[in-house]
């Protein structure tokens, strides 16, 4: 069997929402230090940053604001370096790794789902360049098996 990649999903709502991990910026922080912490918050799991994977936005109905919140969120390609999923923060339910060719449908947004896309994309592109491998790179991934993460932030606007 072949290297196996998966994407690391969070689980909310009593599993049957999946998402990508985001979440606010801290005063002084830039965007990629964001996704990382955030990432590493949601889903115990640590990685190098790869490239960003743009920008989405929506809006959704805040039932404890009592107003409509809009959003602009900012993903970026991780390749995982270390950690658990089993060391996920409590403000997820848990963590789904999902093979990469079945993440996308699996996702609960459609936003999300195309930045899963641009994500299967950037990572043709660089199996394409002869890119270092994670046991070049002394990844800890488990054998035959490489994890994605899709780390994002959100800004109220």
């Amino acid at each position: 069997m072949g290297r196996q990649l998966l994407v690391a999903l969070i689980e909310l709502r009593g599993g049957t929402v999946l998402a990508l991990p985001k979440g606010h910026i801290e005063p002084g922080e830039q965007p990629d230090e964001t996704a990382r912490r955030e990432t590493f918050e949601e889903t115990g799991l640590r990685g190098d940053l790869i490239g960003s994977l743009g920008d989405i936005s929506y809006s959704f109905y805040s039932r404890e604001r009592r107003m409509r919140i809009a959003k602009r969120v900012a993903f970026f390609l991780m390749h995982y370096r270390a950690g658990s999923p089993a060391h996920h923060n409590d403000e997820v339910e848990g963590v789904a790794l999902v093979p990469f060719d079945r993440a996308q449908a699996a996702l609960s947004y459609r936003g999300e789902r195309e930045v899963l896309g641009r994500a299967e994309e950037l990572v043709r592109g660089l199996a394409g360049s002869g890119a270092s491998t994670a046991k070049e790179r002394g990844s800890a991934a488990p054998s035959g098996v490489a994890l994605l993460e899709l780390g994002g932030l959100a800004c109220s606007r």
